[in-house]
């Protein structure tokens, strides 16, 4: 396939994700590679296919001592550089492509070989120096090409349908949005109706929502969109985060930080958030996959111009 957004930064994963000596199966822009992590916090990534007779390597193991990554086919061992290890000694060049790999704040980038055009965007940066890691959820492979699940990150209209049961959603609105080049910053509103007992017994988070809700979200194009959002309890950072796999399959998941949280509800409010960011992603990816084919839109709604501000980026790179 020809590659998306080529020379963009892209977050494939949080080391939380990667279990330590554990393969893992990465899709990027078509091409499968095996990414793992040793005891010391280091990671690697490699192509996926052994060079042999091209058996997936990320069916294989790892071999502790060596940080090397075996072929479950031959027992074949290659290192974190693509490098053939045979009875202790290493081959001086690879043989498999290695995946080059940015680690910043436990956060895993890419640019997947091809020239950087963007920096890694400081906003998660930001995040890091402010909140604490809560945890990882919504991990989710959503079949829908990438510019379409990018367009629903940046439409906060799509809340008033498809997140409204959830939230009791009864208004969205924007009062400010500011644009300036590859970032972008929403000032939102949203008001809410009372959930029922039911529902705050499943998601107590749900119980604790203020009836008006003051949320800013900041956009870094292509990968990244935060919700900062204040409870009753605590300060939220909802990062969600897109890759390519495809053309017709989309990576998501979302990084939850958090601070100033009681400490007495702690316990309970990690489970609760990650409990309605793991939500959103299934409602979002409902909607991402009954989705008609792409046609010119005949209705517009109000401030409809951060969504196609990222079309225009995605359609100009």
């Amino acid at each position: 396939m020809e590659p998306i957004l080529p020379g963009a930064p892209w977050l494939i994963a949080h080391k939380s994700m990667l279990g330590v000596n554990q393969p893992n199966k990465i899709t990027l822009n078509g091409q499968d590679y095996v990414v793992w992590q040793n005891r010391k916090g280091e990671v690697f990534a490699i192509d996926n296919i052994c060079p042999h007779m091209q058996a997936p390597l990320s069916d294989g193991w790892i071999c502790q001592e060596r940080d090397t990554i075996t072929c479950p086919f031959h027992a074949l061992e290659f290192d974190g550089q693509g490098r053939l290890c045979r009875e202790e000694k290493k081959d001086t060049q690879p043989i498999t492509q290695p995946l080059d790999l940015i680690v910043s704040n436990d956060c895993i980038w890419t640019y997947a070989g091809f020239e950087p055009r963007l920096p890694i965007p400081d906003l998660h940066q930001r995040i890091v120096d402010e909140y604490e890691f809560v945890g990882v959820s919504g991990e989710k492979s959503i079949q829908g090409d990438f510019l379409s699940n990018l367009m629903v990150n940046y439409d906060y209209n799509h809340q008033n349908g498809t997140h409204k049961e959830m939230f009791k959603i009864t208004s969205c609105s924007v009062s400010s949005f500011e644009e300036k080049g590859y970032y972008a910053q929403v000032q939102q509103e949203i008001t809410r109706a009372d959930n029922t007992l039911c529902e705050i017994i499943k998601n107590p988070l749900l119980g604790i929502l203020p009836k008006t809700l003051n949320n800013a979200l900041e956009y870094a194009f292509p990968s990244t969109t935060v919700l900062f959002a204040q409870t009753p309890i605590g300060k939220v950072a909802q990062v969600h985060i897109l890759y390519p796999q495809t053309e017709k399959s989309t990576k998501t998941f979302i990084l939850m930080y958090a601070r100033d949280v009681n400490p007495l509800m702690k316990s309970l409010f990690k489970n609760s958030v990650l409990k309605a960011a793991a939500t959103v992603i299934e409602q979002d990816t409902t909607a991402v996959e009954s989705l008609y084919p792409r046609q010119k839109s005949k209705i517009r709604l109000p401030n409809e111009e951060i969504m196609f501000h990222a079309e225009k980026l995605y359609r100009d790179w």
